[in-house]
């Protein structure tokens, strides 16, 4: 009796998992409309949306009490993602919406390789293989058109930090709450992006002014995009890896760059020509989620 209480309960809190993924995801999918839409430097987008979400989040959770040791671990978790973000919007200035989120595809690909190396365990073959159907998809979506390498080059990076990013989350945020985790790695995150941000511009130099105030329509959209792909975004993510692997969790993200597309297809007219790669090309990637869901689920 005991073991079939236990098993209903696991099935139960992988099905909780999966439902707070899944919405994630679906908010992540605004992510790079936000990027397009709001006029301001990548820079001061990451800026900015620390600084909302730190806010938004200090009405809310206060400064709750943790241990020094865990701090700093937030802190850099946050570092990792500002960075990333920088690097994100940067791919998406550099090219456009629908390249920048293909790109970003690939952190399953990277998961596969850096989990196994930080957690110390080995290999597996299977996950490499459902990052290498994610890979194939990518490379049916996009054919590496030479215009858009500089965007390419960022966007890969960027991904290779967010996976980075998220299985360093998932080993930090043990036994704390979602909302104190992201308090801190927003705050925390905040002070070492502002100094990260001085080296950023020296190789990445901007087209345009950096640390501008945002205002009009540039403040609600950042205030929307702190509040709803930021704090509701990254509290499920986190609550979702408690519950999921590291694994699992980002190669479901390989659904944000299909929900982003479409949009930017649809808002931007970033498609003015849907082909049959287009569509394999998507098939391939939520295959890879599909197969992921079922063994992660049995």
């Amino acid at each position: 009796m005991i073991p079939t209480l236990y098993s209903l309960h696991l099935m139960t809190d992988t099905k909780k998992g999966f439902i707070q993924l899944h919405l994630s995801v679906l908010l992540a999918g605004f992510t790079g409309l936000f990027g397009r839409l709001i006029t301001l430097n990548e820079v001061d987008i990451v800026w900015y949306r620390m600084l909302f979400t730190t806010c938004i989040l200090l009405v809310f959770t206060g400064m709750p009490k943790v241990g020094w040791r865990k701090f700093l671990q937030l802190c850099g978790c946050g570092a990792l993602l500002g960075f990333h973000w920088i690097l994100f919007y940067g791919s998406i200035k550099a090219s456009n919406v629908s390249i920048g989120v293909i790109c970003f595809s690939l952190i399953g690909f990277f998961t596969a390789i850096f989990e196994p190396l930080i957690f110390k365990r080995r290999f597996s073959w299977v996950e490499l293989c459902y990052s290498l159907i994610t890979v194939a998809g990518v490379l049916c979506i996009f054919s590496f058109d030479a215009r858009y390498r500089y965007g390419i080059m960022i966007g890969v990076v960027s991904s290779a930090v967010c996976a980075l990013y998220a299985i360093c989350n998932k080993k930090a945020s043990v036994g704390i709450p979602s909302r104190t985790v992201l308090m801190y790695q927003m705050s925390g995150g905040l002070v070492i992006v502002s100094a990260i941000i001085p080296v950023y511009l020296y190789f990445f130099p901007s087209q345009q002014p950096v640390m501008v105030i945002p205002e009009g329509t540039n403040l609600w959209l950042m205030l929307c995009h702190a509040l709803f792909c930021t704090v509701g975004m990254y509290l499920l993510q986190i609550q979702a890896l408690k519950r999921l692997s590291a694994f699992t969790v980002n190669l479901t993200y390989n659904l944000e760059p299909c929900y982003t597309i479409v949009l930017a297809f649809l808002i931007f007219g970033e498609g003015r020509e849907i082909n049959f790669s287009f569509y394999l090309g998507i098939g391939l990637i939520l295959l890879s989620v599909l197969l992921q869901s079922i063994r992660s689920w049995k």
